[in-house]
């Protein structure tokens, strides 16, 4: 199995500086190609929120280079992964915490970071970032952890409800705003001819899983260019319908 990469991202319509930060690398290990991703949101009403999100994927990239050629030399084991990429997430939570403490303000970011190797795909989240996987059908591998998220898996809200909820970016958890976090962590089975995307959350707000399956669709996405093209256009049509966030993803196309 071999992957195909692109990211694309865009400012949006309303804030200053893109507070999103994002990093895709396709590696050649021990254990065959494998893609490391990582996409960050930095907190939209917080000061700086574009320094937590480039410092959390700093963090990861050195972890990838660091510490996942020695995994691939043995084997992957999913509990390794979750304790070390665990230990990035907290030490840069306090890290971001004690900085914000200095300057005298605040700042905050999502993650969501992505490992695809042969067989396995592992998944960290923190915050409402997403990431997907679209082969026959759209399928969201990680659960926001926002309030109005957790009042529709409670039954208090309708999926409907939620969309048009005024708390719909109220997050639970964030790093460098949480004196504690606590990832959520997933795995499964890498497809192939199937695509796996991160987002933040201005990406899907204000397009529908169907255009979205539509225009990532493993079909649609035959080189890094159909996929530059693609992912641009969902994002002009995000802009449109006046999305007010940064937009970006990260897409991976296995074949």
């Amino acid at each position: 199995m071999d992957f195909m990469i692109q990211a694309v991202t865009d400012i949006g319509n309303v804030k200053e500086t893109n507070q999103d930060s994002m990093s895709v690398k396709r590696l050649c290990t021990s254990q065959g190609t494998m893609v490391f991703a990582v996409l960050c949101d930095g907190m939209g009403g917080l000061s700086k929120g574009e320094v937590a999100s480039a410092a959390v994927v700093k963090a990861f990239e050195q972890w990838m280079w660091q510490k996942l050629p020695e995994l691939a030399n043995t084997s992957i084991e999913e509990f390794a992964l979750k304790l070390q990429w665990e230990e990035v997430l907290r030490s840069h939570n306090r890290e971001i915490q004690e900085y914000s403490r200095r300057i005298g303000c605040s700042m905050g970011t999502t993650a969501v970071v992505m490992l695809l190797t042969q067989n396995r795909y592992y998944i960290m989240n923190v915050g409402d970032s997403r990431a997907y996987e679209l082969q026959s059908n759209l399928c969201c591998l990680t659960q926001d952890q926002t309030l109005v998220a957790e009042e529709v898996r409670e039954g208090i809200l309708t999926e409907e409800q939620a969309k048009n909820d005024p708390r719909r970016s109220v997050l639970l958890q964030c790093v460098g705003a949480s004196d504690n976090i606590f990832p959520d962590m997933y795995s499964g089975e890498v497809k192939k001819d199937a695509v796996y995307f991160l987002c933040s959350d201005g990406f899907h707000h204000e397009i529908s899983d169907e255009e979205i399956a539509y225009y990532l669709q493993p079909a649609a996405l035959c080189d890094a260019q159909s996929m530059a093209n693609n992912g641009n256009y969902l994002i002009s049509l995000d802009k449109q319908r006046q999305e007010r966030d940064n937009i970006s993803l990260v897409m991976v196309r296995t074949y």
